[in-house]
């Protein structure tokens, strides 16, 4: 397979290569594919294009990617409805491409360290962290689907009248894929994996902020066995690849992660062209809800955790912080001075770095106006609120926590996807409750309480697809997730998660002189 090389920054000096010898500082790793895969083999773009891929820790460009756009696309659906229609995959056994995915997943284990180091390049992330975590979730998924995929079953139907029924789950055909920035090899797995599992093909369109690491598993999955055509790679942009796939009349369904105006356009586009099912994981603006009987430290932790971990880049974090008013005034307290020891910083060279740089300077931009925005409604700084690069470079931005909140600031409506929390307080469950659902959004939501008639009644009221009791970002491959209201539809993980890529088909055929119904 053609790879290229496209090694990024300069010689290390000693003094780095004292740091890494103290397990400080991680190797920059050697940026292996940068071109569009396609069919099996590593392509330039039809058009020759190129785009860069940038180090959010300095904004230096890591490498030059080949752009795809609707000629590119055009191929790589072609292949993989080749690959469909014609090749060997959707006809085998469900155990041997279990046996195959597995081996795919061994392979992804070998290369994590130069997996992780890659992501954490591209995505601003702690490698350590990517591997225990990004790379931990990515294995998980594709394991279990390893598992699941010689257990797809129809069931029996007892039909009324002289008449017996079964129903095929079939492989749906060639899926659209595509993923988000914030946890790219995570999101790359936990929809390969049900789709490669129910044995369909796909063409997955990385986000443009971090194609690296979508690239090198396709390199992988060629050296498990996967035959060709049946995982397709095309980095882009969402104007140009990401439209083109979504709008192709021979995708037979498309699956998003990311912002719920790019999940309006994915629907328009599905209804402008095949009516192909779509299946959307959006924004998020989830409630932590603290009632006034929690272990107070374990709630600071928890509201941290759930707003800062991966930089606040997360569609889940828990930006909606109400505590009850009873302790209100302890809980800020212990947050601010807990804030006084995250550390932001280079996430390569600092083994303290708690939070790294956003994605790119959109994002960090972005965020930077929401923060503004949260001082002019009035809202009050707690902590944070600025920039922190060193030198002028990099995207780094302080940890935010805004108190003095009101529901109707946009700090409290929009999400942000950045490290800014806006805590609020609340005095009865029902308001909590109530204002929990007082959002567009119902991806996820967290209460913390010791009275477990408290936690049942939050549970069941909250609308949101998944809601965690005394804990938060507790999720599995055996665990569906997925969100309600603008939050989108369809479920990742778990068995749920195969329902997106099959087709159910009834069979009915007549009884002749049965001696039961």
């Amino acid at each position: 397979m053609g790879s290229e090389s496209n090694r990024s920054g300069a010689d290390r000096t000693v003094g780095e290569e004292e740091k890494k010898k103290r397990g400080e500082l991680f190797e920059v790793p050697e940026i292996k594919f940068t071109k569009l895969f396609i069919n099996g083999s590593f392509v330039d773009a039809a058009s020759g294009r190129t785009f860069e891929t940038r180090d959010p820790r300095t904004g230096d460009v890591i490498a030059t990617v080949a752009e795809a756009d609707k000629v590119d696309v055009d191929s790589a659906v072609r292949a993989a409805r080749d690959a469909f229609d014609h090749g060997e995959w959707p006809r085998m056994s469900g155990s041997e491409r279990g046996r195959i995915i597995a081996r795919f997943a061994d392979l992804v284990e070998q290369h994590a360290d130069e997996l992780a180091a890659l992501e954490s390049l591209d995505a601003g992330k702690h490698p350590a962290i990517t591997k225990a975590v990004d790379f931990g979730n990515a294995l998980g998924s594709l394991r279990y689907f390893a598992g699941a995929a010689d257990k797809i079953h129809g069931e029996t139907l007892k039909m009324q009248a002289q008449f017996q029924g079964y129903t095929l789950r079939e492989p749906l055909g060639v899926a659209g894929i595509i993923i988000p920035w914030n946890f790219p090899s995570t999101m790359f797995a936990i929809k390969v994996a049900p789709a490669l599992a129910a044995g369909c093909a796909m063409v997955v369109k990385p986000a443009e902020q971090t194609p690296l690491s979508a690239l090198y598993f396709a390199h992988l999955a060629k050296q498990a066995g996967i035959p060709d055509g049946v995982i397709n790679v095309v980095p882009g942009f969402g104007s140009t690849a990401g439209a083109a796939l979504a709008s192709h009349m021979d995708v037979d369904m498309v699956t998003f992660t990311g912002s719920t105006e790019v999940g309006r356009l994915i629907m328009k586009a599905s209804a402008e062209s095949n009516l192909k099912p779509v299946y959307l994981e959006l924004g998020g603006k989830s409630p932590l809800i603290i009632f006034d009987d929690a272990d107070l430290d374990m709630a600071v932790e928890l509201a941290v955790s759930a707003n800062f971990v991966n930089k606040g880049e997360a569609c889940v974090a828990a930006s909606r912080v109400y505590v009850q008013e009873r302790i209100y005034s302890r809980f800020e307290e212990k947050l601010a001075e807990r804030m006084k020891s995250w550390v932001v910083g280079d996430p390569f060279s600092d083994p303290r770095a708690d939070q790294g740089p956003q994605v790119d300077k959109v994002q960090y931009e972005r965020v930077l106006s929401y923060i503004d925005h949260g001082k002019r409604e009035g809202a009050t700084l707690l902590t944070g609120g600025r920039p922190c690069g060193q030198k002028e470079k990099g995207y780094y931005i302080e940890p935010t926590v805004f108190t003095n909140v009101k529901e109707d600031m946009v700090i409290a409506k929009e999400e942000i996807f950045g490290p800014v929390m806006c805590l609020m307080k609340f005095k009865t469950v029902e308001e909590a409750i109530a204002r929990a659902n007082d959002t567009r959004h119902g991806l996820g939501a967290g209460v913390v309480t010791r009275d477990l008639d408290v936690a049942n009644r939050v549970v069941r009221a909250v609308r949101a697809g998944v809601v965690w009791v005394n804990c938060y970002f507790a999720l599995g491959s055996d665990c569906p997730f997925g969100g309600r209201k603008m939050s989108g539809f369809g479920k990742d993980e778990g068995m749920h998660a195969l329902d997106k890529y099959l087709a159910l088909k009834s069979v009915v055929t007549p009884l002749r002189a049965s001696p039961w119904m």
